[in-house]
């Protein structure tokens, strides 16, 4: 009879047997990948041990995990996976799983990979004039001033926010999670926890339509005694609510009423639609969307401490995975702080 291993002992014994056999660097990247996977268990109230997971699951995840990483780091996340689950049936802990995973695409060319200063400018602008102060106008403006994550545009209250002194304080809030029975409430974590805790300045145009959002277009809801900044008329927007909105904003047919895709027309094109945002190769993932914030903020010549303590990321992650710049832009840049002319 299989033993019973937690989604969490079930990878440290799989970690442990294969360390001799994998190189270090290819053993931290097991762990990472899995820590996702092991992460997002210990919130679902159904899986207790690795035996109970199912291919709904996998896809759960794979779904969950899509719009917040890369397409590649998405790819070795689920190939990771799919070895360990290999594993886990080799030691009767599960029975057919891995054999029906499917990989994710690696990454797209067509797909965008950031957003460029242009086109927030022209969403921006749109949202201005068409759905000024709605949450939604919110999320973009701090997302995109702030380089924020998902998780922490939707983690704040409207006690974090400060309008006098035009500045957002953000809080790792974790929910009950896996310590009081693997209960769904996951509150408002941080990514890096308690390390990405900070407070972030805002420029002014932002606190205006936050002050005007709160003036008036706020729901006045509550969460578990809490007052999120964010509210739909439910109370504080999922996760997946956030990224769905993101997707069909940041579609050009919305804020310019043109679609740059080749053979597509916005008339009979099936991305219009809200529901099918995300199959808009010139939508955005949030993921992209902090790309070109972090990106935009180092082609203005912020130093790479200051937009790595701005935006929660290391400047090893920051040089390896956000500075998009082109070496163009970069000596261009060059010119300018050296006042060097043309």
């Amino acid at each position: 009879m299989a033993r019973n291993f937690t989604p969490e002992e079930a990878v440290e014994r799989y970690l442990q047997e294969r360390k001799h056999d994998l190189s270090d660097s290819t053993l931290y990247n097991y762990k990472s990948n899995l820590g996702l996977f092991t992460d997002w268990c210990s919130y679902q109230s159904h899986i207790q041990y690795i035996g109970d997971l199912d291919q709904f699951d996998v896809s759960d995840f794979k779904m969950y995990k899509r719009d917040d990483v890369a397409d590649t780091t998405l790819y070795n996340a689920i190939m990771a996976l799919r070895t360990f689950l290999k594993w886990c049936e080799s030691k009767g802990l599960l029975e057919g799983l891995s054999e029906n995973i499917m990989l994710p695409d690696r990454g797209r060319a067509s797909r965008v990979e950031k957003l460029d200063p242009e086109a927030a400018d022209a969403l921006l602008e749109y949202m201005e004039k068409y759905e000024y102060a709605t949450y939604q106008h919110v999320t973009i403006a701090l997302m995109w001033d702030a380089g924020l994550r998902i998780g922490a545009v939707r983690s704040l209250d409207v006690e974090d926010y400060h309008s006098a002194e035009a500045y957002i304080e953000l809080h790792h809030r974790p929910g009950p999670g896996e310590k009081e029975g693997l209960n769904k409430d996951r509150g408002t974590p941080l990514k890096n926890k308690e390390d990405s805790e900070r407070e972030v300045n805002l420029h002014e145009w932002v606190v205006e339509i936050v002050d005007d959002y709160l003036n008036g277009r706020r729901n006045e809801i509550t969460d578990k005694g809490r007052r999120p900044l964010l509210t739909t008329e439910k109370g504080r927007p999922a996760r997946t609510t956030l990224r769905r909105h993101l997707r069909a904003m940041t579609r050009p047919c919305h804020y310019t009423n043109k679609c740059p895709v080749e053979g597509r027309e916005v008339e009979t094109c099936e991305a219009t639609k809200k529901s099918n945002a995300s199959d808009c190769p010139e939508s955005v993932k949030p993921h992209s969307f902090r790309r070109g914030a972090i990106t935009a903020w180092l082609n203005e010549g912020h130093s790479k401490e200051l937009v790595s303590d701005r935006m929660d990321v290391s400047t090893d992650v920051l040089d390896e995975h956000y500075d998009q710049r082109t070496e163009e832009e970069k000596r261009q840049l060059r010119r300018e702080m050296f006042e060097m002319g043309e």
